[in-house]
């Protein structure tokens, strides 16, 4: 994930998700691009639960997709983090963990 971050974002520290957009070369409709996600670091954000991991990993996603859409949340005055909180309010972070 450093390398990539490092690679694509000039940045050479790890990070905990990545969104790659893929604009007018989109392999279909509703393809926004693909989202790396990094499960160590993920690991490490949420309680030592297999729940809490899931539950980051459910944020992490809902990060990029709105990375996905156009947000950039060092640049919008905390229009992303805004949507990423009301997003993730709903029934799909409430849900039981996956078994």
């Amino acid at each position: 994930m450093r390398g990539l971050n490092r690679r694509w974002r000039g940045k050479d520290c790890a990070t905990d998700v990545l969104s790659f957009e893929y604009g007018d070369t989109a392999a279909g409709p509703g393809f926004l691009g693909d989202i790396v996600i990094a499960p160590e670091i993920a690991a490490r954000q949420s309680s030592d639960s297999p729940a809490g991991m899931e539950r980051e990993v459910r944020l992490l996603l809902v990060h990029g997709v709105l990375h996905l859409a156009g947000y950039d949340h060092e640049t919008d005055g905390g229009e992303m983090m805004r949507m990423q909180r009301k997003l993730t309010r709903r029934k799909f972070f409430s849900a039981p963990p996956l078994s």
